[in-house]
Order: C-alpha cells, then structure tokens, then sequence
C-alpha cells in the first residue's frame, strides 16, 4: 500500500497556525511540510519594502516556534517557487499543496498562475482555502455580505500535532540566521517605530484594546495624535496573517455581548467591527479587477493627470511641502509605518488634487512607507482618494481645514516637525504667514527653516476638482459607473439598487465612505 502524497503547507500572507485551515487538513491527511518560499522576484518589485520583510521575518520567528510544538519544522527556502516545488518532490516523492488563497499584487497574481499550471503539469492537487471574506470568480456582490458572515460566523480551524517527512532535512532550508536579517525590498528606509511582528505582539495589541485602549475608538480615531493610542493597531497583524480575521471578529462580538448596556464600550466596538466588515469588502474589489494596481478604474477619467512634477512627487515623498499636516505626517509614516485614516486620506488627496500627481506613484512610495501594506486595500482606496472610481463622492482633504479641526493646537505637528514647536499655536499650520514681527522676535524665516509651500494646492486642488467632476457628467460615464457599481459594490440583499454601499469601512488604510479606519 503506498504512502498518503506529502501535505507541503505553503505560507503566505498567513504567519499564523492559529485558526489556519490549510495546515488543519494537512495535518489531518499525513506527513506535513511546512514552507516559507523567499521569492527574489517579488522584493524586487517596487511596491516592496525593508519594513515589510523585517515584520515579516520576526512573525516567521515565532511561526516556527509555533510550528515546533505541533512537531513540525519551518522550512524558508529561496528560488523562485516551482523550481522549490519541483526540488521538493525530488527529494520527498509526491506531494499535495495547501495554502490560503491570495489577494496580492499583480506579480504574486502571475506568479499563483504559475503554481497553477506547474501543479496541472506534475498532477499535484492544490487545495486553496479562503482566510478573508473575499469569493473568487465573483461576478457581481449581490449577497457578499451573507457570504462574509458565513465565513466569519465558521469554527476556527484547530491543527493537530503530526509528523514531518523523512528526509526533509535534505531540502535547502535557510538557517534562521541567514533570512532573519535580510535586506530586501526597493524600499530601504529605517522605520525605529514601526509596531514588532509576530503573533504574541498581534494578541497583546488587541488585549490591550479590549482592555482599555479601545473605549474611545470611534472618538479619537480622527486624530492624527490619539488614534496612535485609540485604534485597534491590528492592520499590520491582519496583513501579514499572525491573527486571522475570523478570531478578531468572534472576540469583538462576544466582548461587545459582554459590555452590553456600557454605552461607550458599545459604539467604540459597532464602529471597529464595521471596519472590519469593510476591510474584505475593498480587497474584493481589487479580487475582481485585478489591473487596479496599475489601471484607473474609471474609463472615463484615464489619463486625466499625465504630468509627473518630479519636483512635487519628491517634496511630497520627503516631507517637505511647506505645508505641515502633511510633511509631519509623512515624517511620521517614514518613521513608525502607520498613520490613521485621515491622514492617509488626506495625503493621497493632496498629492492627486493639491499638487495634480498621477496617482501610481504615491500609490507606490506609500505602498512602500505602509508596514500594514495590503495590496487588496490599497489601490482601490488610493483610487477613490485620488477621485477616480466615478462612483464615490469627490473627497477633497484640504489639510488647513484638517490642522484646524484634527490638530489644532498642533501637537501633531510639532511631534514631527521639531523646526515649528517653537511657533505660536496660530502659525503652527501656517508658518508662511508668520507675521514679520514675530518672525523677527523668534529669529524662523520661512523658507529657510522651515520650507515654503512647492505650490498653491488650493488652486490646484479647485482645478481638479472641477475637472474630474465635469468627466464624470458625460453619459457614457455614467453608463461605466453603473457597471463599476454593480461589480464591485456590495449589497445586503439581491435586488439591485444604484447606490454607494452603506457607511463602514475597512482597517488598513482609508474607508467608504467617510469614516475612519484603526
């Protein structure tokens, strides 16, 4: 009687055992190989960061502790993934895949086509289990929301303890020492206060929440400054998989059972919850058109900003605009990897409608600052930030009127930009309009200690808007937002209604309509 194929668990965007169904069946059917695949082509691609491979490879430190007391090794190979399929058969015999599936970007898109047709050639069965709430091969989202619960409302899968192979030790497995401290990605800036990987941290940070943190969620996550203390802080945990999405959302609706009648309590856990609702929500929408990483959604607003201003793009990207809210924040994503909603909002609509950038390139250089990046989120929030899915009401974020209402005695700026703390509190925001007296009695010269704006970004910002308002009105575009609408807007019911989908966002990076994410 021969053997059961070889169960090859390969790991992804799931660093987790915990509530981790392709491991379960495995384990369930046979030896078990768990597998880490460093993929040279896909840190070579321009959305990948230092950041995000320093998280990940901390949250592969503990997977494998995780995976040992399961009796199992952690093996990160590197090569390019079906040559390290085929050198795994090689060397064990026949072997079954599980994975979760994937929502990445366009290479890892390619590359799961690969893999695809690489297991029809060598008669390998792949077995792909969701982990978010998104359904491939959707055509349009009458019912997603029923099929999201489902999901969610599923038991959390259990792995059991099992064996590996024999003669796993002859595959190239990379000692822990030579991947921990990889440099990798086109993105090399230091992050010192980026949040640590790993599923213990995830868990912390979300007792931490529940146990405190949270109860003014929904009050303070609008601020630039208290949203680092209210939010969740889970988006990069959710990202990289060291907590499943399932888990949190079985844990936030008991606790919001058990705090039932706590006013405070009860909002602040309704609001994060609908975020997470969200969340699968825009990475459906990336699932079912793929070329968003690199296409404007709507047809009828292509090629609308065409010039690069490689002088605006670099003054945006290094923080040096003249304009404050938007230079600290910037600062403060390049140092700690995460900002709240607003400010990410606020940043791509200043770069798209206040200095008239063509939306790839900030999508990537933040792609690049995010350590929550989460490619499903991105592009499609991006794109609606930027006024371009045609379906969603044009949200300029002027960032004056931001400073006034979501840092107004400027704590936030003054964290991040040391050369304005010494501004009275009305200049903060504003410090080309220092008067000459005063400039003369603290000795700032705007322009040289602190830069002058690249450009008028109202002006600009009145100009685009009236542009891209104007393309949508054509009948033909209105004929595309009703397609775009039926694809990829979600509906509770079946009946189609024209509208934009009810208020709840997502957690990685902006919401939809207009709330804020963790």
């Amino acid at each position: 009687m021969s053997s059961p194929p070889i169960g090859v668990v390969w790991f992804k965007r799931d660093l987790r055992t915990h509530d981790h169904l392709p491991l379960e069946k495995a384990c369930a059917a046979g030896p078990v190989l768990p597998l880490y695949v460093l993929e040279p082509g896909l840190w070579r691609e321009p959305d990948s960061a230092q950041r995000h491979w320093d998280f990940i490879a901390e949250s592969l430190d503990e997977l494998s502790d995780d995976l040992m007391s399961l009796g199992l090794p952690l093996c990160v190979v590197e090569g390019d993934i079906s040559n390290v399929f085929s050198r795994i058969i090689a060397c064990l015999g026949p072997i079954t895949l599980y994975s979760h599936q994937e929502t990445g970007n366009a290479w890892t898109f390619a590359r799961d086509r690969r893999v695809s047709a690489w297991c029809r050639k060598h008669r390998v069965s792949w077995h792909q289990c969701r982990q978010q709430g998104v359904v491939r091969g959707l055509g349009q989202r009458r019912g997603w929301v029923g099929q999201w619960e489902a999901l969610v409302e599923a038991p959390l899968a259990s792995p059991s303890p099992a064996s590996p192979p024999a003669g796993w030790k002859g595959l190239p497995c990379l000692p822990r020492e030579q991947w921990r401290w990889r440099a990798l990605g086109v993105g090399r800036e230091a992050c010192p206060g980026r949040q640590p990987g790993g599923r213990r941290a995830g868990l912390a940070t979300w007792r931490s929440f529940l146990a405190g943190r949270g109860e003014r969620f929904h009050r303070d996550i609008g601020s630039p400054e208290r949203a680092r203390n209210a939010g969740s802080r889970l988006s990069p945990h959710l990202a990289w998989g060291t907590l499943s999405l399932r888990e949190v959302v079985k844990e936030l609706r008991l606790a919001r059972s058990e705090r039932r009648g706590e006013a405070e309590w009860g909002r602040a856990l309704a609001a994060l919850e609908s975020r997470l609702h969200w969340h699968c929500h825009f990475i459906q929408k990336l699932e079912s058109q793929p070329d968003l990483e690199h296409q404007t959604m709507h047809p009828a607003l292509k090629g609308l900003r065409e010039d690069p201003h490689p002088e605006r793009l670099a003054a945006w990207c290094d923080g040096r605009t003249g304009v404050p809210l938007v230079d600290a924040g910037m600062v403060a994503l390049r140092e700690t990897g995460w900002l709240n909603f607003r400010m990410r909002a606020m940043l791509v609509s200043f770069a798209t409608f206040g200095l008239g950038l063509p939306w790839r390139e900030p999508a990537l250089h933040l792609a690049r600052l995010f350590v929550d990046y989460e490619p499903g989120i991105h592009y499609p929030q991006v794109q609606m930030q930027a006024g371009l899915t045609g379906t969603n009401a044009l949200r300029v974020y002027n960032p004056l009127k931001q400073a006034d209402e979501r840092d107004p005695q400027g704590r936030f700026v003054m964290r991040w930009l040391p050369a304005l703390a010494g501004l009275p509190e009305a200049w903060r925001q504003r410090p080309w309009a220092l008067p000459t007296a005063e400039r003369a009695k603290l000795g700032f010269v705007p322009g040289r200690d602190y830069p002058l704006p690249v450009h008028d970004f109202e002006a600009e910002s009145r100009r685009w808007k009236r542009i891209i308002h104007d393309a949508r009105q054509t009948p033909e575009a209105r004929r595309d937002s009703d397609v775009l609408l039926d694809r990829l807007s979600s509906r509770r019911g079946t009946r189609h209604r024209r509208r934009v989908p009810p208020t709840s966002p997502q957690l990685s990076l902006f919401s939809e309509p207009d709330q804020e994410t963790s």
